[in-house]
């Protein structure tokens, strides 16, 4: 072993058998990972833009199952085949140079979501100093000078944890899974009780929810999102991970084939049970403090710290501000393997600092956090793409008489055909989000499928040589 992988980490090697682990480590891992900080912000949005509660329960089922069934037989396989990286996956695919672009790309999507986790817990650690959590209109304004100064002060804090104890604080987070999952139970159905919502009738009647839907829509205007638009949001907010193959690297530690269905209690417990109790927290205060929800500009504003401390007190308090905590916290550590990647000559902590200040940045433009279904959309449809030159690689290359890791066997550092297959589909969906309206998880799917097929088709003319030329090289891999 290298030591570079002395550590455990066997970043440029295949995971040896003797470092394998059992599923117990992947569910803990995927209960932490998904029921935390962004199930505040995401599920009160799905009231807010006006989605009926039977779409919301049938279409989150629908969208969960296709998540968990996408990890199980699009990510495990390849995962337990290569037992590499996504990051060395890609380097021997498509060349140093253009994983490096990659590594910006990922690490910069990373920092903005992790601010969107520095504002959650921020607008939790406000709510006893009156400290108000405001969204401007304009998609880059800031929010009231107070918020934004404990932004700052919660994002230097939650850095400086990343950046000097990640492993402690990634055993707290698994700790906390079990407590804040049941902490979302609890506000569900505390607030169900807020609604005097008792009995199955009135569950089933849904009135509490629609008038929840009727009050937004007219302080914030009418909105819609139907069933599909649920079902594709659930199945593909994790599209970098999945599709994208960035869970390559969690999924190569596995030892069964059953570890890929860990995700489930992620999804299930997270994705589901958890977005639609802090959903109803906004119907429960917009029922019983209706003015609690409003913003200063009189529209309806998420502020999962108000939720929390309305239905659960101080408890609410400590979960949104831990949830934001252990969410921000290794998606920071995270984006800056990602940097350091791009300065292999760097410091983890330094990077993982760089990484704190531009999430801190990034989580005091509050529009962000407030707008996560459209931007867990679009992070899909950007890093997405690139999981479909690994599948292609692995399961078609050979086939049509093509050298597969062709960057590794040609020594180059861009692979021109995974560059302009990645960059093109990627192009168009970003034009058809932003400049003509299309739901951004839509774009998830299309673009990975171009991809692919770009990828396969390019480099028919871009590969010299066949398949079979370069053994003598493959011995250095």
């Amino acid at each position: 072993m290298s030591d570079e992988n002395s550590g455990g980490e066997f970043e440029r090697e295949p995971v040896p058998d003797s470092a394998l682990l059992g599923a117990g480590k992947f569910w803990g891992m995927y209960a932490g990972e998904h029921a935390a900080g962004t199930e505040f912000m995401i599920g009160p949005l799905f009231l807010s833009a006006g989605a009926s509660l039977s779409d919301l329960i049938l279409g989150l089922l629908l969208g969960n199952l296709l998540a968990v069934l996408t990890w199980r037989f699009l990510v495990v396989p390849i995962a337990m085949a290569k037992r590499l990286t996504l990051y060395y996956q890609l380097e021997r695919i498509a060349g140093g140079s253009l994983v490096k672009f990659y590594n910006l790309v990922n690490g910069l999507l990373f920092c903005f979501l992790a601010g969107a986790m520095v504002t959650v817990s921020a607008s939790a650690v406000g709510v006893p100093f009156n400290i108000t959590f405001d969204v401007p209109s304009n998609m880059f304004g800031l929010s009231n000078p107070s918020f934004t100064a404990l932004v700052a002060i919660v994002g230097f804090v939650i850095a400086a944890i990343a950046a000097g104890g990640y492993e402690r604080v990634a055993r707290f987070a698994n700790v906390a899974a079990p407590w804040m999952i049941g902490v979302f139970a609890a506000c569900g159905i505390v607030s169900l009780a807020q609604m005097d919502v008792t009995n199955w009738a009135a569950l089933t009647e849904g009135k509490f929810w629609s008038d929840g839907i009727a009050f937004v829509q007219e302080k914030n205007g009418p909105q819609t999102f139907g069933f599909w638009q649920i079902v594709v949001f659930a199945w593909l907010c994790n599209g970098a991970m999945h599709f994208g193959m960035a869970d390559l690297t969690i999924f190569r530690f596995a030892r069964s084939k059953a570890s890929g269905w860990a995700p489930a209690i992620g999804m299930f417990l997270g994705h589901y049970m958890a977005w639609i109790a802090a959903a109803l927290l906004l119907a429960a205060l917009i029922k019983i403090q209706p003015e609690l929800a409003l913003g200063e500009d009189g529209r309806v504003v998420a502020n999962p710290g108000i939720f929390a401390f309305q239905s659960m007190g101080w408890t609410g308090i400590i979960c949104v501000v831990i949830a934001g905590w252990t969410t921000a916290n290794p998606t920071i550590y995270r984006a800056g393997l990602a940097f350091q990647g791009i300065l292999p000559n760097s410091s983890r902590t330094t990077m993982t600092l760089v990484a704190g200040i531009v999430a801190t940045i990034a989580g005091a433009f509050p529009n962000l956090s407030a707008k996560l279904l459209d931007f867990v959309g679009t992070y899909g449809t950007v890093l997405g793409p690139m999981g479909a030159v690994i599948f292609v690689d692995f399961y078609l290359m050979k086939k049509f008489g093509l050298r597969d890791e062709y960057a590794l066997h040609s020594q180059s550092k861009v692979n021109m055909a995974v560059m302009v297959a990645w960059l093109l589909p990627v192009a168009v969906g970003l034009y058809l989000i932003f400049w003509q309206g299309v739901f951004a998880a839509y774009a998830v799917i299309p673009c990975w499928i171009a991809c692919g097929v770009l990828y396969l088709v390019l480099s028919k003319f871009t590969q010299h040589g066949s398949s079979s030329d370069s053994s003598a090289v493959e011995t250095l891999a």
